[in-house]
């Protein structure tokens, strides 16, 4: 996602590099789009974008919901719309102006960026988003601006849901996911996105957000699970024990709304809609974000299939989500080819991922993980195969230090909440079901559970 409050009102038109799409049609000579259109294009951009993103949350609850067993399924469907919720109030309240500051873009000088942004509410003044020396009502409307950017804040929560499914208590989950979305997501989206140290300092290119967000639920994820431990009976005997979803054709749509939304997780990251080169582009980042995912997936496919000698469903799944989350930090620069071979990368990550974390004993119930955080550490570091301005070091540091923040802040969390109140169940209430122990009833009260 580019760093949209500092972007020209007016983009020149981009001449798009010929990868097998049309030419693009060019303004007749002295002709502009007037500064009304790229406003109202611009914040529909940004609006339509939002509201695929938002399908997402759907999309996770849906994928989770399949993936669990069936004596849990409540439980992830309340833990995925409290997350929205909460993601929702706590951005606005503490987190928007944390990751831009007041108008002001970050704390620090334009030489260093930023560290830590401004406390206190979302207030969305006057009809725009400012811009700097801007003589007019802006670049985007302001509500179109938060309304993006909540919901990418709310789908980095989403993505530690999964993990932790199945034996954690409600109430520390909820509580965590505030302190996500309110401080730690915002803080270290400010240092790129926001003006911030990774971006003026390191040149650090994470378009939609391969690190800012996938690997950030991953990390805080992956610390979570570390404190809770696997489920009952998951690792016996040196043996990995299967605990097989309640829903595979629910967690298959799940994947194809999450498959969607991605469009508007990509395409609204152009953040710009006025121009013919920025409709051209958004264009092109639709078209290799599909066919990453698709790379992702047929390559878990045949991966699957060479390795077990049978295709495995949920490792398709999981491959097509690797994809799109492979080519988010960098979806215009690829030809479609390379698109695809990044998304197929991604797949394979996977493939590989889920049993090395069950050797480590790292209970990962959806396999988000290896998704978002592996995966989208591959992705950032592809930005260098495409992308000219991307240099070694500009990616992997911000990659290192982005982790590091995310696990160990997150870890801290997680080990105070349970300290104070604990954050697992009880054995029997692991047992008998969460929908039962935690909330007192079941998704599918007429079968019996399992």
């Amino acid at each position: 996602m580019k760093l949209h409050k500092t972007l020209p009102v007016a983009l020149a038109v981009a001449t798009v590099p010929a990868l097998a799409f049309a030419q693009d049609a060019e303004l007749p000579a002295g002709v502009a789009a007037s500064t009304d259109s790229v406003f109202i294009f611009n914040s529909l951009l940004f609006l339509i974008g939002g509201f695929l993103v938002f399908w997402m949350a759907a999309g996770f609850a849906m994928l989770e919901a399949g993936l669990v067993r069936s004596k849990n399924v409540t439980m992830q469907l309340t833990k995925n719309v409290a997350l929205f919720g909460l993601a929702a109030i706590f951005y606005y309240l503490i987190g928007y102006n944390l990751m831009y500051p007041l108008g002001s873009w970050s704390i620090g000088t334009d030489e260093t960026g930023g560290y830590l942004g401004a406390f206190g509410v979302a207030v969305l003044e006057g009809v725009g988003v400012a811009r700097d020396g801007a003589d007019d009502y802006g670049y985007a409307s302001t509500g179109s601006d938060f309304f993006f950017q909540l919901m990418f804040c709310a789908t980095t929560a989403s993505i530690v849901s999964g993990t932790l499914a199945e034996r954690i208590k409600l109430w520390p989950f909820l509580i965590f996911v505030i302190i996500l979305t309110a401080l730690i997501y915002p803080i270290q989206a400010s240092w790129k996105w926001g003006g911030g140290f990774l971006d003026s300092q390191y040149g650090f290119l994470d378009f939609a957000g391969s690190t800012v967000v996938h690997s950030v639920g991953g990390w805080a994820a992956l610390a979570g699970a570390l404190i809770l431990g696997p489920r009952i009976g998951k690792y016996a005997d040196g043996r990995v024990m299967p605990m097989l979803g309640s829903n595979l054709p629910l967690a298959t749509l799940g994947t194809f709304i999450l498959w969607l939304g991605w469009f508007g997780f990509n395409g609204g990251s152009q953040l710009a809609m006025g121009t013919v080169g920025d409709v051209a582009d958004v264009s092109r980042i639709f078209a290799n974000t599909n066919t990453a995912a698709a790379g992702g997936a047929i390559a878990a496919l045949i991966l699957t299939q060479v390795l077990y000698g049978k295709v495995d469903l949920t490792m398709v799944l999981n491959g097509a989500l690797a994809g799109l989350v492979s080519i988010t930090a960098e979806p215009l620069t690829p030809t479609l080819g390379a698109a695809t071979l990044i998304g197929a990368v991604g797949g394979v990550i996977v493939v590989f991922a889920v049993p090395f974390l069950d050797k480590l004993k790292i209970d990962d119930v959806v396999g988000a993980i290896p998704v978002h955080l592996f995966a989208g550490i591959w992705g950032t570091l592809a930005v260098l195969l495409t992308n000219s301005d991307a240099t070694l070091m500009g990616q992997v540091i911000p990659i290192i230090i982005v982790g590091v923040f995310v696990f160990v802040v997150s870890g801290v969390c997680w080990f105070i909440l349970n300290a104070i109140m604990g954050i697992r169940v009880s054995e029997e209430e692991e047992i008998n079901g969460l929908d039962m122990a935690e909330l007192g009833m079941e998704a599918y009260p007429e079968f019996s559970k399992g």
